[in-house]
């Protein structure tokens, strides 16, 4: 094997094992985490070391950077749009990914709902919540949540099956704690299975606090 898919499966065993050490420490499967790789700044080469390895989960933040690997992979992964969605990128979005986990206002939702239905497929999607509050971060807030989602409940073409957030930055990742806390007290209060939140920096305590998909980029091609 050559250096970098070394590397990637070293990075990748590491991860995995941490992961299902946070999992164990909740009381948890870990098979109840998925691990999204988060190849939105790598090549189609890193993505097919990826596969070889057994990850079928991939993020990306660019349509224009993501097709070339999705056109290009023909086994069967689930393609997670993670960045911010511009409404005349909703049809190529609904038609290269498999759902969609930053809808992060009701314009970009009702936009999603029509591209869908135009390509003929049900997308699952994920809402985005601003749980820490900061103004440079995209989603509904706590306040708006319930009515975005009764909003969004009614749609037809997108099926809402979770909450996704981004904690702060921080030296020490337990100090965020708090910010994964709530967002489980969230879906739990509306009863919404996927809870996607933790990254590369603090991955570990959001699976503490329940998240069940992690987003992990930096980590894995470190």
């Amino acid at each position: 094997m050559d250096d970098l898919h070394d590397r990637i499966r070293f990075n990748l065993s590491a991860i995995q094992e941490r992961i299902a050490a946070a999992a164990r420490r909740a009381s948890r499967s870990p098979d109840g985490v998925r691990l999204v790789a988060v190849t939105k700044t790598v090549s189609l080469a890193e993505v097919r070391i990826l596969l070889d390895l057994g990850i079928r989960d991939f993020g990306e933040n660019r349509v224009e950077d993501a097709r070339s690997k999705i056109e290009a992979v023909t086994e069967p992964v689930t393609w997670h749009m993670i960045g911010s969605v511009q409404r005349r990128k909703a049809r190529d979005v609904a038609s290269l990914f498999q759902c969609v986990d930053s809808v992060d206002r009701l314009e970009l939702a009702e936009t999603l709902d029509q591209r869908a239905g135009e390509v003929g497929k049900i997308l699952p999607v994920l809402i985005e919540v601003n749980v820490s509050g900061e103004k440079a971060k995209h989603g509904f807030t706590e306040d708006t949540l319930e009515s975005a989602l009764q909003r969004i409940g009614q749609m037809r073409y997108i099926q809402v099956q979770g909450l996704m957030t981004m904690a702060p930055l921080a030296d020490a990742p337990v100090t965020v704690r708090p910010v994964f806390a709530r967002m489980r007290r969230l879906a739990d209060r509306f009863g919404l299975v996927e809870r996607s939140m933790g990254m590369s920096n603090d991955f570990e305590v959001a699976i503490e606090e329940g998240a069940s998909q992690v987003r992990i980029g930096t980590a894995l091609f470190a």
